[in-house]
């Protein structure tokens, strides 16, 4: 572990089980909420499963080949596994000005920042929220997914990013309701990443991100 910008950064090499992870989030969520923990960023992967946001729609799970989790987050159904980093943020919105769509914005303007350091050209879709960017066949793609819930104006959950996984793991599920666009990865846009060194770029900008949540607590 270390620290950015007052944040405790933590990165677990060994698969973390998704209903431990959970729990972790929301015991350090109530921390923060009573003042009595710091903010955390949280970089991981999980052994393959399948998390339901609170939007989940029965019919967009097409084969239940793993383990299906309730999330809590927002959202629907979505994949995650080996070669997925994910990143959950624990932090207080209340001293960032209680601007939950702001924190969502942001969250992909930092994941689309740390993508461009490995030349993905990466983006926002009107309507959408998530990563998304052009494969290799030219067709627009998602890279990342964005889900997070707030509570006590305490964020859970955050992003995953598609660095390496196994593509075909996403078939088993129609992934965030969206059944028109494929999803894609850095390794399968050509992009021979390491996970650290992804995670290396994500804390380059986050004082960047940071910085742009301050202003909006300033303007509130």
């Amino acid at each position: 572990m270390n620290s950015i910008d007052g944040f405790e950064w933590r990165r677990d090499e060994a698969q973390v089980p998704y209903p431990e992870a959970l729990a972790d989030m929301e015991a350090r969520a109530a921390a923060i909420a009573a003042g009595e923990a710091s903010e955390r960023i949280w970089l991981l992967e999980h052994p393959p499963l399948y998390t339901a946001g609170t939007s989940a729609d029965p019919a967009e799970m097409l084969d239940r080949r793993f383990p299906v989790y309730d999330a809590g987050r927002g959202g629907r159904y979505t994949y995650h596994g080996p070669g997925q980093r994910v990143g959950y943020l624990s932090m207080n919105l209340a001293t960032r000005g209680k601007d939950i769509r702001n924190f969502v914005h942001n969250l992909e303007g930092w994941v689309i920042d740390s993508l461009a350091d490995f030349d993905i050209a990466a983006r926002r879709a009107e309507g959408r929220i998530g990563i998304w960017t052009d494969d290799l066949q030219g067709r627009e793609a998602k890279i990342g997914a964005i889900g997070v819930r707030v509570r006590k104006w305490v964020t859970l959950h955050g992003f995953s990013v598609n660095v390496a996984p196994d593509l075909t793991h996403f078939g088993g599920i129609i992934p965030c309701g969206i059944a028109e666009y494929p999803v894609t990865s850095m390794q399968a846009l050509g992009k021979d990443i390491g996970m650290r060194e992804f995670d290396t770029a994500l804390e380059r900008h986050f004082p960047a991100f940071l910085a742009r949540l301050g202003r909006c607590a300033r303007a509130a």
